[in-house]
């Protein structure tokens, strides 16, 4: 932005004549490619506006179409992920941009606002058009704004773009993309490879951080633009490299790095258009030979990654020779294929082994940096979370856009591979189901009474007695739940106001005359209540057939409605699950409900004991009554009954 300003004031301070050549499309030969830019621009604006000095004092930063691969010469907004007016942060992705490659995020380099947008959503800039402006403060967005309008595009279309980079050869026989020190700010001249993230010889993808940068504004990650393996590094780790200086390369197939590691580094530079330093300097002597073994590198020294050329691999393969073992001669360590052949015959160096080192290359962020990506970022703001709370899957770490989105719940994670010899993952099932009709019934049933006024009560009910009925009985198909039936009729018989419901028309209760016990039954795919009619004036055995009848009918569906729709009174028995104890909801048209728990073994007092105790079986019975007609007092009255039946009028069930 500094040097921007600088060469506006000075390009004021030159002849109208001058001025007049650049709008005619004239620029002086002698000046860079960033003053021309900066010369073109600024004659645009002096031209149309009277007060120029004015104009160039406010801070503007213009946001231009980055080249996101070497052979991309346009690029579509996809969309832009800020508005005009709102506040942007270094390395905040402002837009997404669809290359020639794939669509990408694009981050903003400096701080400020978005005055204006110039290129919007769907429309295409060539690269390095300005497609946006940032004011540096809010106050100072119109006047940015107003000073862009309508002229930003014409300047920076005006600027003599620079050649593609090279690709197809560069003097190799094989095909090749270079890797060029990107611009990480408006302001960079220059970077610093902070660290390689891939080694020679490495796979890498379009999108995956190859190498982090350091720049005049922070140290920032650089993702590859193409497919293929890394097959040179021009600049090393700590070295510097002008802005568009190329600083590694890229090869399509593996075989082909090979072909670039052969050519050498007076090969590498010059098809690259870099001076070659012999070139540069005065031939110096010739070093005598020396007999001294190879420098290991450090990842050679270490034990970490082998780094070996695709010829070596495929000799060492051949000939049967340890790649771990040799040291190698080649750049940085690599191992050769003569080193191979020298080690089949026995005359290479042997490599010092050194343990406890991490086998694969690895990469720490400053302290206080959360490694991400752009939109990681920008979906953990929108989210307000903390991208330090997220752990990141991302190479080296990084929290990437998904591990945001399942910190958020929008997407599950991604269900780990069973390791080999577990048992497969259970699959479950997933997605909507939609509710079949008796579902859909069951399930606006218990939405019906979730007005209704409830209480509930509970009570433990003593079950030596009515267990060793049961006992006695089941020989002649008598089950349990016909005798729970029984049992709670004949007391619903005692007290009348149990079996009523609520009319809230009149208001008033409906009483019912006959005693009908409705049980609910769980069947494949809902819940129904076959309903024993008349249950306190039939015996048990009578009961225990017509109950037996009901479930078939009930597990084939061929009930009738009057089988499960008549019901005055209702038992849930989930007890035979285990189940110690429950509350039921109560069911429309119905002023109550009893949900019987599982028996359970206690210790109670027992003078005859010679211990005072004694061991016995009970269960919990919880009964839901309509608050509107029935009371508590009525409530504990119909227990104290139940459990007297149950419990010491046992025999009665049998009459």
């Amino acid at each position: 932005m500094e040097f921007s300003k600088r060469a506006c004031l000075i390009t004021l301070s030159v002849s109208c004549i001058t001025t007049n050549l650049i709008v005619d499309g004239f620029v002086p030969s002698s000046l860079l490619p960033s003053q021309k830019a900066s010369l073109i621009a600024s004659s645009f604006h002096y031209h149309r506006n009277t007060d120029q000095t004015k104009l160039w004092m406010s801070s503007m930063d213009p946001i231009r179409m980055p080249a996101l691969s070497s052979t991309m010469k346009e690029g579509k907004i996809v969309s832009w992920l800020k508005e005009e007016g709102d506040e942007v942060s270094a390395g905040e992705a402002i837009m997404v941009v669809e290359s020639d490659k794939a669509d990408m995020d694009v981050e903003a380099f400096e701080d400020g606002f978005i005055a204006k947008i110039i290129t919007d959503e769907g429309e295409t800039a060539t690269v390095g058009d300005i497609v946006a402006l940032i004011a540096e403060s809010e106050a100072e967005i119109e006047s940015v704004a107003a000073a862009g309008t309508g002229g930003e595009t014409s300047a920076a279309s005006t600027e003599e773009t620079a050649a593609a980079p090279a690709e197809g050869g560069g003097g190799y026989d094989c095909e090749t993309t270079e890797i060029f020190m990107p611009a990480l700010s408006s302001t960079m001249v220059e970077g610093k490879i902070v660290s390689w993230l891939k080694a020679v010889g490495d796979p890498v993808t379009a999108g995956e951080a190859i190498m982090v940068v350091e720049s005049d504004k922070a140290d920032m990650d650089v993702e590859a633009f193409e497919d293929g393996y890394l097959a040179a590094i021009i600049t090393d780790e700590g070295e510097t490299a002008e802005v568009g200086a190329p600083v590694g390369i890229i090869v399509e197939e593996e075989a082909d790095v090979a072909v670039v590691e052969a050519a050498g580094p007076l090969t590498i530079a010059s098809s690259t258009g870099l001076a070659s330093p012999a070139a540069a300097a005065p031939k110096a002597a010739a070093p005598k030979p020396s007999n001294a073994a190879p420098k290991l590198s450090a990842a050679a020294a270490s034990g970490g990654r082998v780094v070996a050329s695709p010829l070596a691999k495929k000799l060492a393969s051949e000939l049967g020779v340890d790649l771990a073992s040799i040291a190698g001669s080649g750049p940085g360590g690599r191992i050769t294929g003569a080193d191979i052949e020298k080690a089949a015959a026995g005359g290479a160096p042997t490599k010092k082994t050194a343990v406890d080192v991490p086998a694969e290359p690895s990469w720490v962020p400053a302290e206080g940096v959360v490694a991400a990506t752009p939109m990681a970022r920008v979906l953990a703001k929108k989210a307000k979370l903390n991208l330090g709370n997220i752990k990141g899957t991302g190479q080296f770490g990084r929290v990437t856009a998904d591990d945001v989105k399942i910190a958020t719940g929008e997407k599950k994670p991604v269900r780990k591979a069973a390791a080999p010899g577990a048992p497969a993952p259970v699959e479950l099932p997933e997605g909507l189901v939609p509710f079949d009709g008796m579902k859909k019934a069951v399930s606006n049933n218990m939405e019906a009474t979730l007005s209704t006024p409830i209480f509930r009560v509970s009570r433990d009910i003593q079950t030596d007695k009515f267990d060793e009925l049961y006992k006695k009985v089941k020989p002649d198909g008598i089950t349990v739940s016909a005798l729970l039936a029984k049992a709670v009729a004949m007391a619903v018989e005692k007290h009348p106001i149990m079996n009523s419901s609520f009319d809230p028309k009149t208001p008033g209760t409906v009483y019912n005359k006959d005693i009908n016990i409705a049980m609910a039954v769980a069947i494949d795919g809902g819940l129904i209540t076959p309903t024993l009619k008349n249950a306190n004036e039939r015996n048990i055995v009578e009961l225990g057939q017509n109950w037996k009848e009901l479930v078939g009918k009930a597990k084939t569906g061929s009930l009738t409605a009057d089988e499960f729709q008549s019901g005055t009174f209702t038992i849930s028995n989930l007890g035979m699950f285990g189940v110690s104890q429950f509350d039921a909801i109560l069911p429309p048209g119905q002023g109550s409900i009893l949900a019987i728990g599982g028996t359970q073994e206690k210790v109670v007092p027992d003078k005859s004991s010679i211990l005072g105790l004694k061991i016995v079986k009970k269960m919990t019975v919880t009964l839901t009554c309509d608050h509107r007609q029935i009371y508590g007092a009525d409530a504990a009255l119909f227990l104290r009954t139940l459990a007297d039946i149950m419990e010491n009028r046992i025999e009665s069930l049998t009459l």
